[in-house]
């Protein structure tokens, strides 16, 4: 098969340049939920939102986002145009998100809870519409940049390598916005940090609309985008979306990545809470700065540890087995992390967390590659190049559960009685928090694991796909 490959196929090799820009999106496309989860922290602990606020606050933007993720698939696959069919909709998408990005996070306290709950609700929706007309066609750009199995790690393994960079700098605004030397409070803290936030990584997040270069797509096939065929297209994504579902590999990467990523979304934010209240008795200065240590030294470890190991793991052992892997050292980490949050020795969690790292750490270098092998799958099945609808179903998956997620971290902060706003919370509570940060992630890899042990695109299978697409295109 390796010599057939060499003769037929002609693998895309990507300029080192082009995989940088690609991966400073990904700093955008990282940094901007990164800063949300630790400002989100503000809404309860600062501006007094019940739990039930929170809930309501991460789950319909996000279910929003979930249907309009499809729908821009669907407009990104079918645009004509001199730019091609991604790069306009990165540069306006990234400019759209970071502009709502500083709007929505401009509260005050003196306005009341109710109008500060319907104000950031509003600029919710439109930051998140600018992050589906970002994503969905940036996620669509690292998919067509090769055709090569062990090339494509290497693309998503260094943009995920830039990308991390996001949760090494955003745990350290936790110090910056309780620290009365910087802002007299967190919340005047994060109105001024989301404008520096916005402006930085809207200019990332429009860098690969500028550098990676398509090729004209005016005169391709490509179903209308106009309002007459509105309907036709509407029924186009829906059966799109059926039949890429109907991929069997495509549907357990997709279930696989919603299970890991958003379990530990559930629970990701009560890490503060858990140190905080757990660790130092619920004295936010005592704390100081190991709850930002908590968030930084995890992204370290990924940056360094984690995405390098992964890459060469799947390169030796395959991509499945590497995600078995790494998925397997992540459940031992969030073990170690139960029994290593101990009162009065904050540092002993240090330990566990380059294992409890490899989890998120190494999902996405891998699923974000075995999908670009799932498209090669659905073109020979198809006749279609569909990475934009692939791509809008894949994070479709991951942000309708993040929508699941923040609604159950909101109703799991209630039914365990935390009360952020209170020093001594009521009895079980932190170790409510505690059992939920432990145990949701473990459950949700473990079913992951189950579902991937029989994944079917190996390396062999993804080059005889690639040579009967060569043949048929000859």
């Amino acid at each position: 098969m390796a010599k057939m490959k060499s003769k037929l196929v002609v693998e895309t090799k990507v300029p080192m340049g082009q995989k940088i820009a690609f991966g400073i999106g990904m700093l955008a496309n990282q940094m901007f939920p990164a800063a949300l989860g630790i400002f989100m922290v503000v809404l309860v602990q600062d501006l007094g939102f019940p739990g039930w606020m929170w809930g309501v606050i991460f789950f319909f933007p996000r279910i929003f986002d979930c249907f309009t993720d499809p729908v821009m698939g669907f407009i990104s696959d079918n645009t004509k145009s001199k730019w091609g069919r991604r790069r306009q909709y990165v540069i306006f998408g990234g400019l759209l998100m970071g502009l709502a990005f500083i709007v929505m996070w401009q509260l005050y306290r003196e306005d009341g809870i109710d109008y500060n709950f319907t104000y950031f609700m509003v600029w919710s929706f439109i930051f998140y519409l600018g992050l589906t007309i970002f994503s969905v066609p940036y996620v669509a750009m690292g998919y067509e940049m090769s055709n090569d199995f062990h090339e494509r790690t290497d693309i998503m393994a260094i943009a995920q390598w830039i990308g991390q960079w996001a949760w090494v700098i955003a745990p350290w605004f936790w110090v910056i916005m309780y620290d009365p030397d910087w802002f007299q409070s967190a919340e005047i803290a994060t109105r001024s940090l989301a404008v520096w936030v916005g402006i930085v990584f809207t200019i990332c997040a429009i860098v690969p609309g500028i550098f990676i270069k398509s090729k004209s797509t005016v005169n391709e096939n490509y179903s209308p985008l106009n309002l007459k065929n509105i309907g036709n297209s509407l029924k186009e994504i829906g059966s799109g979306f059926a039949s890429a579902f109907k991929l069997k590999p495509f549907r357990k990467l997709c279930i696989s990545t919603f299970l890991v990523y958003n379990a530990f979304y559930t629970i990701a934010s009560f890490s503060f809470f858990i140190i905080v209240h757990h660790l130092f008795k619920g004295d936010t200065a005592a704390a100081g700065i190991w709850p930002t240590l908590f968030g930084c030294l995890g992204a370290l470890g990924t940056t360094f540890l984690v995405i390098p190991i992964v890459a060469k793991l799947s390169k030796v052992f395959g991509k499945k087995r590497a995600f078995l892997i790494s998925q397997g050292i992540s459940v031992l980490g969030y073990i170690m992390l139960w029994f290593l949050f101990i009162p009065g020795k904050p540092y002993m969690f240090i330990i566990a967390l380059p294992f409890f790292s490899f989890g998120i750490g190494s999902l996405f270098v891998l699923m974000m590659s075995m999908t670009a092998d799932v498209i090669d799958l659905d073109e020979l099945i198809s006749g279609l190049r569909r990475e934009g609808t692939f791509g809008a179903i894949y994070w479709w998956m991951v942000k309708f559960g993040f929508a699941i997620a923040g609604g159950l971290s909101g109703l799991i902060l209630s039914l365990v009685g935390f009360d952020a706003g209170a020093t001594v919370q009521p009895e079980g509570a932190v170790d409510g928090l505690r059992l939920a940060f432990s145990g949701i992630p473990i459950l949700g890899t473990l079913i992951a694991m189950y579902l991937m042990r029989d994944y079917s695109i190996t390396e062999d299978r993804a080059n005889e796909i690639r040579v009967q697409l060569e043949e048929r295109n000859a």
